[in-house]
């Protein structure tokens, strides 16, 4: 990506802006001379007993100290970081998810540090990689957790109805079907139009690319063939009654997978943490399998969440680049690190070390029928496809709840919600002064 000003309107905008990079050189500032005694770094994060992580390395690292400052996550820590860097009070380091860099970079928030990363590449799943880099040189920051999609099923119900575990789009359409033709009661899953991030996963297993830039121009593809193909596959199975198209995260919900009138769930790699207070009865009834394929015997796989560690352009500024590059590098790669990560934070490490051995030997509580979770985790998580963000995600999300909400209501033509969200989210950056090309 090339590093250009492209910031008109930035003020008003906070998360739809050009994507640039204005002067976010890691390397430059780090000349400036610290104050005496240890050099202070703070980090911004929504994940809980982070503070308790970077206590393991304030121990070992006595010269450079990190505070940890809990946030609101999502939009709101992406505005309140926007705000802070202007007003020239931003943290040093901030916890941010993977579709809010290029928001992040765009105003200036993000340095790059690709000097001090090091071998970090290496240590993570290229499609995961390609998040943090925005398709350039540059590095923004180092993954810290990912979310693979998978499908899970409740094994039961699956033997009690005779049914196979579907590896590919047709068997699961054909699944849903046989499904309802031996329990009109219950459906092998919902569409539901609550939460974008899951459509977003399925579009990008299917190949797609939803924003991409080319010199000082947006390219705008929610509406292209690989995600016409999704939004046809759900829109048939919804219009079909085949399966359920309710809204998750509702008591109507979780009631459906707690009695088994849902019984599989199209989810991420958290899922066990959803369904253990969602569904405590079905206790170690559930399995999880790789997500269907679009091709028989391909092994891919989208993101539903996920999060990076970024360095600031204010720890730039202060001299502190290459302390804050060095821990939030040491975060998501050290060894001792990741144990922490997993322990007390509890998330799903990107670093590919991290998914095997012993820091996730057990499988989650509510899986201990599947000793294995996360192994086949593991292997699911190798075929993660890249992401590719925009500048204005937060209108494409809230387009898509909105066009996608009625469609699944009304069983109605999920391609003209498809057709709605492209517009809304063209129409979005050029209100605002950008090329889309």
């Amino acid at each position: 990506m090339h590093r250009r000003l492209a910031l008109a309107a930035a003020a008003a905008l906070c998360g739809t802006l050009v994507l640039s990079a204005c002067s976010s050189d890691g390397g430059s500032g780090d000349s400036a001379k610290a104050a005496s005694g240890p050099v202070k770094l703070t980090f911004w994060s929504w994940a809980p007993n982070m503070d308790k992580v970077a206590e393991v390395w304030n121990k070992s690292h006595p010269d450079v100290q990190v505070s940890v400052l809990k946030q609101a996550g999502g939009d709101d820590l992406v505005t309140k970081t926007i705000t802070a860097a202007k007003a020239g009070n931003a943290p040093d380091l901030i916890q941010a998810e993977y579709q809010a860099l290029p928001t992040l970079v765009s105003n200036d928030v993000l340095a790059d540090i690709a000097k001090q990363a090091g071998d970090a590449k290496s240590q993570f799943a290229d499609g995961v990689w390609k998040q943090v880099t925005l398709g350039s040189d540059a590095v923004y920051a180092i993954p810290e957790d990912t979310a693979p999609l998978a499908f899970y099923y409740r094994q039961d119900l699956f033997e009690q109805y005779g049914l196979k575990v579907p590896t590919t789009w047709d068997e699961f359409a054909a699944t849903a079907r046989a499904l309802k033709q031996q329990a009109p009661d219950k459906s092998l899953t919902t569409f539901s139009a609550n939460d974008p991030g899951l459509f977003a996963g399925l579009a990008q297993q299917a190949g797609a690319a939803w924003w991409t830039a080319s010199g000082e121009s947006w390219k705008v593809a929610i509406d292209d063939p690989a995600t016409k193909k999704v939004a046809d596959f759900w829109s048939g199975l919804v219009k079909d009654g085949a399966v359920d198209n309710q809204p998750m995260y509702t008591p109507a919900w979780s009631k459906a997978l707690n009695d088994g009138t849902q019984v599989g769930w199209v989810s991420a790699v958290w899922a066990p943490g959803v369904l253990t207070s969602s569904a405590p009865d079905t206790k170690g009834k559930w399995a999880m399998a790789p997500l269907p394929q679009w091709e028989s015997g391909a092994s891919v796989t989208g993101s539903w969440g996920g999060s990076a560690t970024g360095v600031t352009t204010g720890a730039v500024k202060s001299g502190h680049a290459e302390a804050a590059a060095k821990f939030a590098t040491w975060l998501n790669t050290d060894p001792e690190a990741l144990a922490a990560l997993v322990q007390q934070v509890n998330i799903y490490p990107a670093a590919t070390s991290a998914q095997t051995g012993s820091l996730l030997s057990a499988a989650p509580e509510f899986f201990a029928n599947q000793p294995d979770f996360y192994a086949e985790a593991a292997e699911i998580a190798k075929g993660t496809a890249p992401a590719a963000w925009g500048p204005n995600v937060n209108v494409a999300y809230s387009a898509f709840k909105d066009a996608f909400g009625k469609a699944a209501q009304e069983k109605g033509d999920f391609g003209a919600a498809l057709s709605a969200m492209q517009q809304s989210t063209v129409e979005d950056l050029k209100k605002n002064g950008f090329q889309v090309g």
